[in-house]
């Protein structure tokens, strides 16, 4: 009879990550990680979920959003920090909570760890797809792809087309699926100029806006507690605390991704420093960026600016600087280009992550051992990139983007727990343990960071835990229909 809470060995995990020999090729530094981090992170949240935070919670005072949503994220990325470095190999929370809860609360958190990075990518997929059109129209001035082309079947156009498949969605997953397998290092490096790119767009904005900024907009900063009701008929708290608080639920969906740099441990050179610098890095510079761009943003139009629906996403960025910043055209037009490779860094980071989670599950027996095969000369998990890229692609081709709505959030949120309470078990259970880099003040900092991760779940509302246990529940059936049966830890006989 096989232990569900079976636990996988610390030493057992630090002789594999030592056999990097045999398995991924160590060659990311501090940098790549930093930058892999910022890949993740800044997407296109900042300029769609600014906009929106203002116009329906806090205004202004967006900018504490980001601070509060941060704080959170930190707490959590302190805690990813020692795990990562003290035990350096793929898997992120999946590896973290075998070692320090056992085999079942860690297929459980690397199934809904698919949430985050596989769902996730083929979402952003489909957003790339969308933006594709406006670069197309708005900036080479041609006409966009078909509607049948760039929706599912599930799709109908206000003119009655039927979408038959979409096919941009489609390509950009495949494209950068093709280039993982290709190796890690040039992933990164392709990654690097797209953060390059993206970042000088955010920074012009902050640059040049800055002198547009008009006082009243920021007047006053914290607006009066009220209530704002959409043309869709939803109601948000809107200023004080109450507004602040929800401000930091929007905007906390731009900065998941952070946490998949450390799925990149085994293939890093020196993960017991880089990891640390590049989970808490990538997180501290984003966090500046962010703030002050919604501070830019706000002060260069008002809130009924914001409201307005024909500014609504990207638009309202756009629009602002159109409005605000005449002779600065040309910066508005950026900022399409800025999402387009905003979201493709995501889409790699994301489907980085995946594999490598996949990678783990299926070197502990998990999973299939096709998840887990090398290629000979790139040291890829190619056949995992391979399988992922099918399914990902199908979902980002065939099915609309809403339909995962906030599945995301639920499960990286998730992680972050379990990760903050793995922590503190570990510190009780392997005292002697070499940390390069130690949480400080546990089990202070993550109590607090469990408990400001599941009050921002407690605020995705009922429906997305009804969507998230129904996931769990395909999970189960997978887990005791064949992953028990082939577990290395519970079943050493079938070891490789």
């Amino acid at each position: 009879m096989s232990n569900l809470f079976a636990k996988k060995s610390v030493q057992k995990l630090l002789k594999e990550a030592d056999e990097s020999e045999k398995g991924l090729k160590r060659t990311l530094t501090s940098w790549s990680l930093v930058s892999l981090g910022i890949g993740a992170i800044i997407g296109a949240g900042i300029f769609v979920r600014t906009a929106a935070a203002a116009a329906q919670n806090a205004g202004p005072s967006v900018t504490y959003g980001f601070v509060l949503a941060a704080i959170g994220c930190a707490l959590a990325g302190l805690c990813y920090a020692e795990l990562s470095s003290s035990i350096p190999i793929s898997g992120s929370a999946y590896t973290y909570t075998y070692a320090t809860m056992g085999e079942f609360l860690a297929w459980i958190i690397g199934w809904d760890l698919i949430l985050e990075y596989a769902v996730g990518a083929a979402t952003v997929g489909i957003a790339w797809s969308e933006y594709l059109n406006n670069f197309l129209t708005q900036i080479l001035e041609v006409a966009p792809i078909p509607y049948q082309w760039c929706h599912s079947p599930m799709q109908v156009s206000a003119e009655g087309v039927h979408g038959i498949i979409n096919l941009p969605a489609l390509g950009i997953v495949t494209l950068i699926s093709l280039l993982l397998i290709k190796g890690i290092q040039e992933s990164a490096l392709v990654n690097n100029i797209i953060v390059i790119l993206k970042v000088t767009i955010v920074i012009m904005i902050i640059a040049l806006g800055w002198q547009f900024m008009r006082p009243e907009n920021h007047t006053p900063y914290i607006p009066a507690p009220t209530t704002y009701t959409d043309h869709d008929g939803m109601v948000y708290h809107f200023g004080g605390i109450m507004g602040i608080l929800g401000a930091a639920g929007t905007v906390f969906f731009a900065f998941i991704g952070f946490d998949a740099v450390s799925t990149a441990a085994q293939e890093t050179k020196d993960p017991k420093k880089s990891m640390p610098v590049g989970i808490l890095g990538s997180l501290v510079i984003c966090t500046v960026l962010y703030i002050l761009f919604a501070h830019v943003l706000t002060g260069l139009e008002d809130v009924e600016f914001f409201r307005d629906p024909s500014r609504g996403g990207e638009a309202s960025v756009s629009a602002a600087i159109q409005a605000a910043m005449p002779g600065y055209g040309w910066l508005s037009k950026c900022v399409t280009l800025a999402i387009l490779a905003g979201f493709s860094s995501v889409i790699l980071v994301l489907l980085l992550g995946q594999s490598r989670v996949f990678y783990s599950m299926s070197k502990d027996g998990l999973l299939p051992k096709v998840f887990s095969d090398i290629h000979p000369k790139y040291k890829t998990p190619y056949k995992g990139n391979l399988a992922i890229l099918v399914l990902v692609a199908l979902f980002a081709g065939l099915v609309p983007g809403n339909v995962v709505g906030h599945m995301t959030s639920i499960g990286t949120l998730f992680a972050f727990i379990l990760v903050c309470i793995a922590v503190i078990v570990l510190r009780k259970n392997e005292p002697n343990m070499v940390r390069q880099f130690k949480t400080p003040l546990v089990p202070f900092v993550p109590i607090l960071g469990v408990i400001a991760c599941g009050a921002m779940i407690f605020g995705l509302g009922w429906e997305n835990w009804l969507r998230l246990i129904g996931w769990l529940i395909i999970g189960f059936i997978i887990y005791f229909g064949y992953s028990r049966k082939h577990s290395k830890v519970n079943h050493p006989e079938i070891e490789d």
